[in-house]
């Protein structure tokens, strides 16, 4: 995983400065991200994987109607550096550089059941008091949490569920 991060670093940058260049953050995020879930796709990996894939090809089997030149370019690009099977990790990399440009924190809330919106709409400005910026949350749910939450917002993870609360308990007791 940190091998294929290593690697995707470099076209991410690369893709976030044309797309700040161009003004079309919004734009190239969105076809990243298309081209990211059909790359994922394992279909769509054995057909990039086949070395008789051209790049026109995979230009057309990952570009979505209406995408920019230079992002066709782009993707061109990774297909003749045989790099297409990065596009998830360059996507993950170029949405991290986009929010950090637009000081906006990126936060994923996991909770043992889904959180009413009110619930939601707390933590939220709880996290932007926290930061001091704007927040965008992804939301989970993972049963074995048993209840509360785990915020993961890049370096800063908070985990208030109960599992962990219990965790710590039982380690308490043990000694």
């Amino acid at each position: 995983m940190s091998e294929a991060l290593t690697l995707a670093r470099p076209y991410a940058r690369a893709a976030f400065a044309v797309a700040r260049d161009s003004g079309n953050g919004a734009a190239w995020s969105q076809a990243l991200a298309f081209a990211a879930r059909l790359a994922a796709d394992p279909q769509v990996h054995a057909v990039m994987s086949n070395p008789r894939l051209r790049e026109q090809d995979a230009v057309t089997l990952l570009v979505a109607d209406g995408a920019s030149e230079e992002f066709k370019r782009f993707v061109a690009m990774l297909a003749e550096n045989g790099r297409l099977v990065l596009l998830p990790e360059i996507t993950a990399l170029y949405e991290q550089l986009r929010a950090e440009s637009e000081q906006v924190v990126m936060a994923r809330i996991t909770s043992a059941s889904a959180l009413p919106a009110d619930e939601l709409e707390n933590l939220v400005a709880a996290l932007r008091k926290r930061f001091g910026r704007e927040v965008k949350v992804e939301t989970a749910v993972d049963e074995s949490l048993i209840g509360g939450a785990v915020i993961d917002a890049g370096d800063v993870v908070i985990d208030g569920s109960l599992r962990s609360k219990l965790q710590r308990l039982q380690s308490v007791l043990a000694n």
